[in-house]
């Protein structure tokens, strides 16, 4: 078993409960950890033996394109989107992070983890 992680992904989305939110937007960074069997592909040294990079980027952009109140809800679509792209996941982990959310305090982010 081994790790692919998918790092610091960073785009600019719609999400929360506040209406301007929905309007103005703001920043977001996911990453994305996965286990996986990797011993084929490091044999193969063939894309088709593993997960591919660029369709995870892929998967998290669009899912993140999709406004939601909660940032609960986006992981969650990222999480199952991945597995049912990549039945070869063992276990994957999302963590979508809010930069400066709209709370009366000096609060650089808000996270959420969905693992499985």
């Amino acid at each position: 078993m081994a790790k692919i992680f998918v790092e610091g992904i960073k785009l600019y989305a719609y999400h929360g409960c506040m209406e301007e939110e929905g309007k103005i937007g703001r920043s977001f960074v996911v990453d994305v950890v996965i286990d996986t069997d990797l011993s084929k592909a490091a044999l193969s040294d063939k894309l088709t033996d593993t997960v591919d990079y660029v369709k995870v980027y892929e998967i998290v952009k669009a899912e993140m394109e999709i406004r939601s109140k909660l940032i609960e809800h986006v992981a969650k679509r990222i999480h199952m989107a991945l597995l049912k792209k990549y039945p070869q996941i063992q276990k994957a982990e999302v963590k979508v992070t809010k930069l400066n959310p709209p709370i009366n305090g000096n609060v650089e982010s808000t996270s959420v983890l969905v693992s499985e």
